[in-house]
């Protein structure tokens, strides 16, 4: 009976162990205005960041999170003011990359590949100007460096007036209302497979707080001072992927424009879906990034 009860602890012990490395880790970390930031990480090998999206948080990289960690340590988090990180404010200056850098100086993570989708495309563009000895490669998926003020210049009294009245326009309408709009847009440039992505999106868009749509928000993006940069460097050899939507593009003609500064990107169209297109067709977009990482 001893030795049946102690085979029995080891099978429990290992188990355990089992469990403890397919799990993901979670925690958070400290960053600027005594804030805090929540991220996630599995697996092994090369850094792997992922990006989120506006109205959304680490749950929309759900489709990529377990296939990609079994190659690259991966790595998600909550954008200040989104999900389970601190609330934004409307008097303190930050910008969504220096957090990435925070994130990623706080795990030793010297270089990482970078893949953002939307807004986290905006960020993965700051990157790409501002930090690209940070990046291992860069993939930017229906985004790209933003074209607004950057830091550098405050919000003058004109965009000040315009932005309160927007914001005493959709209190009027009612932020419920507006959220059921907000999931229709997500949803409107899927392809046929678009449904399933429905109800995911949904509990993101519920669950968030909506704040950046109430508020001042202050220029969280390098944006403009970071097209400024890149012009200034003339090019940036770091290997970039930049993806789309077939149905979000149709009406479009050419190349992104920041291939023009890029030695070594690449433009790939994912046919039948839209802006959400690691939702909206996980299977094809997972095949399309892993192939491009494993060949860089």
């Amino acid at each position: 009976m001893e030795i049946l009860h102690q085979k029995n602890v080891i099978k429990i012990v290992l188990f355990i162990i089992m469990l403890s490395n397919i799990q993901s880790k979670r925690g958070y970390i400290p960053i600027s205005g005594h804030g805090k930031m929540f991220y996630e990480e599995k697996g092994e090998g090369e850094p792997l960041i992922f990006l989120h999206g506006h109205s959304l948080d680490t749950r929309m990289w759900d489709p990529q999170w377990d296939e990609f960690s079994k190659k690259y340590h991966v790595i998600r988090f909550d954008f200040r003011g989104y999900g389970k990180s601190t609330d934004q404010s409307e008097d303190f200056q930050f910008t969504h990359v220096d957090d990435l850098i925070t994130l990623m100086n706080y795990l030793k993570i010297e270089k990482a590949h970078i893949i953002g989708l939307s807004m986290g495309a905006f960020v993965a563009g700051d990157m790409l100007a501002m930090y690209p000895e940070r990046m291992l490669s860069c993939t930017l998926c229906s985004g790209g460096i933003r074209s607004v003020p950057g830091p550098s210049q405050p919000m003058g009294e004109e965009e000040k007036a315009k932005r309160d009245k927007e914001i005493a326009e959709l209190k009027k309408k009612g932020i419920e209302r507006y959220k059921k709009e907000w999931h229709k847009i997500l949803m409107a440039s899927g392809g046929s497979q678009r449904e399933r992505m429905s109800l995911p999106l949904y509990h993101m868009v519920k669950d968030w707080s909506a704040w950046q749509q109430l508020h001042h928000e202050v220029r969280n993006y390098y944006a403009q001072e970071a097209w400024d940069e890149l012009k200034r460097k003339g090019v940036v050899d770091v290997p970039t992927l930049l993806v789309r939507g077939e149905n979000e593009v149709k009406y479009s003609k050419g190349t992104p424009n920041e291939m023009q500064y890029l030695s070594n990107a690449k433009f790939v169209i994912v046919k039948d879906c839209g802006h959400m297109l690691n939702m909206d067709r996980p299977d094809e977009f997972n095949k399309v990034v892993l192939s491009f990482l494993e060949n860089i």
